[in-house]
């Protein structure tokens, strides 16, 4: 079984590794030895690891695709262009595909799934969310059985360890993603972990796999952690509760949909997903037969993201050995993606207020406008330092926006100092 590699950086050159170093459990898994070809890379004449043998290297990645010795196909370049191109060519071809590239499926996962399914070839993608964590088969294979009815997760690293600092040693935002950016968990620039890119991305595939809907990332709504502080970390303990960049997709209760979102939000301390640390990730499944499960492990790495990318090629090669194909794409539901707004969620706000009579009947008038009802309030300190601390009862979100909307003009209300979502626990 020929292998074609597109891109040997961290995680290309652990698949070289390991292609070596388990070449004979590999085989005797497969039926067949798998040997690798090509390896298409920017610049051939770089120095790199010595596992990598540059007489396998090439710049040409399409001319490497389309050679006739070449059996299957692993992408780990990232990105859109050109890899898109080059994996439609694999897949018009009849080459099964393995890919780790999250941005590409979530922005063109259907015209992918369309090629693979014309050509009747696989597309496999276990290692474009949550890294060394088996979630995609299970979602795609094991709960294909069940309803869905919510997903979970804490699937980006950087965001997760910022926060996680936040929550444990006090530091700033800025403090914390220094010293993520320090120990290599953060890039130079680090706005696609920080902005919700990357987990946007992966909240698309996870809610095509969970509801048999086509989702992109264009669909799913995205906050960044760039406005959490240490204000709000210190509420959110003083709730019981913890700071996490979540990304949800779950059905409505309310109406024939789903909604896709990516945000900070509190959870509960005792909510699984609260004890998930620094970089590591954990998806939380909620299946009606199933019950509630949960996946935990590294969520990124070189030898993470390799282990997953050589499970794919295992089980794609063993298809093509037996004249087979897997799993393809199930998107019968065709369920509609609701906007932000329809989206049922409760606030934590956090008002900067006069402390007069009537404050409270104010900011309470404001919520009843609305149709949002208050769970808890809690007003801490006297005079120009006082504060209502206020957590609702679900709404949709454009009521509770518009509520904070309003709370922004009142003349009781000095500021809106602070306001997170709230998921897990009780509505």
């Amino acid at each position: 079984m020929n292998l074609a590699l597109l891109g040997c950086g961290v995680v290309g050159t652990e698949i070289v590794r390991l292609l070596r170093t388990s070449a004979d459990d590999l085989a005797a898994r497969v039926g067949e030895p798998l040997r690798l070809v090509g390896i298409a890379v920017r610049r051939p004449e770089r120095v790199r690891d010595a596992e990598v043998d540059p007489a396998l290297l090439t710049s040409d990645a399409a001319a490497l695709v389309a050679r006739d010795d070449v059996d299957l196909v692993i992408e780990v370049v990232g990105g859109i262009e050109p890899a898109r191109q080059w994996l439609l060519a694999a897949l018009n071809a009849g080459k099964p595909v393995v890919t780790a590239n999250k941005a590409l499926l979530a922005s063109y996962g259907a015209t992918l799934h369309d090629a693979a399914a014309a050509a009747g070839t696989d597309l496999y993608y276990e290692a474009a969310v949550a890294g060394a964590i088996p979630l995609i088969r299970p979602l795609r294979e094991s709960l294909a059985g069940d309803r869905v009815r919510r997903v979970l997760g804490i699937v980006n690293g950087t965001t997760n360890y910022v926060l996680t600092r936040m929550d444990e040693t006090g530091a700033s935002f800025a403090e914390a993603l220094a010293e993520a950016g320090a120990l290599g968990y953060a890039e130079a620039d680090p706005s696609a972990d920080i902005d919700g890119y990357d987990a946007a991305a992966k909240a698309a595939i996870m809610a095509q796999l969970a509801f048999h809907t086509r989702v992109t990332i264009d669909d799913v709504y995205r906050e960044g952690i760039g406005d959490v502080t240490a204000a709000d970390i210190a509420s959110a303990r003083e709730l019981g509760c913890v700071v996490k960049a979540l990304a949800v997709a779950e059905r409505s209760t309310q109406s024939e949909g789903i909604s896709v979102r990516v945000h900070p939000a509190m959870i509960p301390r005792s909510h699984p997903l609260a004890g998930v640390r620094e970089a590591f990730n954990a998806v939380f499944v909620e299946a009606e037969a199933a019950g509630q499960l949960m996946f935990y492990g590294q969520g990124a790495g070189g030898a993470p993201t390799a282990s997953a990318v050589l499970g794919d090629v295992v089980a794609v090669a063993r298809n093509r050995i037996a004249g087979r194909q897997g799993p393809g794409e199930s998107s019968y539901a065709a369920l509609p993606v609701l906007p932000m707004g329809r989206t049922v969620t409760r606030y934590h706000v956090n008002l900067d207020v006069t402390d007069k009579t009537g404050v409270l009947a104010a900011v309470a008038g404001a919520f009843a406008r609305h149709d949002v009802s208050i769970r808890s309030v809690r007003q801490e300190g006297r005079g120009d330092d006082a504060s209502l601390v206020l957590v609702t009862h679900a709404a949709p979100d454009e009521a509770l926006s518009a509520t904070v909307e309003e709370l922004r003009g009142l003349a009781e209300v000095r500021a809106v100092s602070g306001v997170l979502r709230v998921e897990g626990g009780e509505s």
